[in-house]
């Protein structure tokens, strides 16, 4: 008998790990494409790929004992009594489009919508700081906030500082800040808060052990700002000086967020208070503190601001915002306008553009000239040539910087949110949008859009750029589904 040599140790440890490995992701019943995907990477690179795989490949954050910790303390007989008996009792009037995609927000676990006493817009970094500090400094019993970037610069130093001051006012202050996102915001800058009283948490921080690793891919993408569960802020902008043209001049970035007044904000309070237990926050939600952190509605104040909060995240199989867009975009009949810093849609998103524009829709998206990620930006040039080619009309803005998260459907919604077009926002990232229903903040919405599209150019396609240029933009998009 033959001696048992390396090649035949390395090369029986070899078919062992593609065994392995591929009977573990068939398991998982991803799409067929990328399925076939992996098993490609797993059977070429097989130590790169699992090493990949554990950091990016899995989809789903498995939350069912926080999720029912947040039930059972949000939604007892008592509490759920109170929040039915302090609704408002006046129905959003909406049209029959705009009825079907709230029923179908419903049915993705959403809630309908329901009335907000103020919407406010803000596409400018500056004002939206001042909205938010004005909130603050007003703010006299709770403060939550949850940012995804939350830097230690002097936007982020002044907000933090801010916070200091409230618990000098004995405000409650809880703050969510990504692991990920925030990361240059260590202990030391936390530590003012921490010692005024305040509460800091960090969500999902990555440990190198083979059970957190996968931790990269679930981030919060979120930012929200709920004050005394009254005033409510969503959008892009984060907590640093690139979002400030008082800090960074020209180069400031161009994006959106929304101030919300109303009962719409009582979903961003549930959504902050399950991802703050879900890192270990406390919180006790008792009969007696229902009404300050879920105040009453206003029901002598007339309103027609529909407003449908919709979160998503890895432990929603559902992927509520990306289902609701393809819902929105299938009833789309004169427009959709849309803004977002990466354009990297599946396969079902780039397909239902293409078909509304061949139903004569009126399809464009403005994306930026210069991304804040060279491969997310060159991935994002190979969908942005294929849109075009499909006769989706392409813009390109900046630079500076375009951040913005807006989606609009002829007149029927307008969505301004924390989720980019990609898989990453969709399903692997917890994120949050407002969708609004009433023409006057559509029309809003609209003009910001025609403003940054004056400010464009035509997508200028990549056939007739340098061929070196093409094959890394096709290697980039490789990378999309993680991107």
């Amino acid at each position: 008998m033959p001696p048992f040599g390396w090649f035949e140790l390395v090369f029986g440890l070899y078919i062992v790990w593609v065994i392995g490995a591929c009977s573990t992701l068939l398991m998982n019943r991803r799409s067929p494409t990328a399925t076939l995907a992996w098993l490609f990477a797993f059977i070429a690179l097989p130590v790169v790929s699992g090493i990949y795989y554990l950091v990016f490949g899995p989809r789903r954050l498995h939350r069912r004992r926080v999720r029912y910790k947040v039930k059972r303390g949000l939604l007892a007989d008592d509490v759920s009594a109170y929040l039915r008996s302090s609704c408002g009792q006046q129905v959003p009037r909406l049209t029959p489009d705009a009825e079907a995609l709230a029923v179908v927000g419903k049915r993705l676990g959403q809630g309908l919508p329901t009335l907000a006493t103020h919407v406010g817009l803000i596409d400018h970094g500056d004002r939206y700081f001042e909205a938010l500090e004005k909130a603050l400094a007003s703010a006299s019993h709770h403060i939550h906030m949850e940012y995804y970037i939350w830097d230690p610069d002097r936007i982020g130093t002044h907000f933090r500082d801010l916070l200091v001051d409230a618990r000098a006012r004995e405000v409650r202050v809880r703050v969510l800040y990504d692991a990920v996102g925030s990361g240059d915001a260590g202990r030391a800058f936390w530590a003012p808060l921490r010692d005024a009283g305040g509460e800091v948490h960090a969500f999902n921080p990555i440990r190198f052990s083979l059970g957190s690793l996968n931790f990269a891919n679930f981030r919060s993408h979120r930012k929200i700002a709920v004050c005394d569960g009254s005033t409510g802020f969503l959008g892009g902008m984060n907590l640093h000086d690139p979002a400030s043209a008082t800090h960074s001049g020209k180069d400031a970035w161009r994006d959106a967020s929304a101030r919300i007044e109303g009962e719409p904000v009582r979903r961003l309070q549930r959504l902050f208070l399950e991802n703050w237990i879900y890192s270990g926050g406390q919180f006790m939600l008792t009969a007696e503190n229902l009404a300050r952190y879920f105040p009453p509605c206003n029901f002598d104040r007339q309103s027609e601001l529909a407003v449908q909060i919709l979160g998503s995240g890895p432990d929603d199989e559902s992927a509520p915002i990306h289902a609701f867009f393809l819902a929105a975009i299938s009833t789309a009949r004169q427009r959709i306008w849309i803004e977002t810093p990466y354009l990297i849609p599946d396969e079902p998103l780039e397909a239902a553009l293409r078909i509304a524009e061949l139903r004569g829709v009126d399809v464009q998206v403005i994306v930026p000239k210069r991304g804040d990620s060279r491969l997310v930006t060159a991935a994002s040039h190979t969908y942005c040539e294929s849109l075009a080619h499909a006769g989706v009309t392409v813009h390109e803005y900046g630079p500076p910087m375009l951040h913005a998260k807006t989606f609009i459907v002829d007149s029927t919604v307008g969505v301004v949110g924390t989720a980019n077009m990609d898989n990453r926002s969709f399903r692997l990232n917890f994120e949050v949008a407002a969708v609004f229903y009433d023409a006057a903040t559509i029309d809003t919405l609209a003009r910001g859009f025609e403003t940054d599209r004056a400010a464009s150019r035509p997508f200028p396609g990549r056939n007739k750029g340098p061929r070196f240029t093409t094959f890394l933009e096709s290697i980039a998009r490789l990378t999309s589904p993680v991107l």
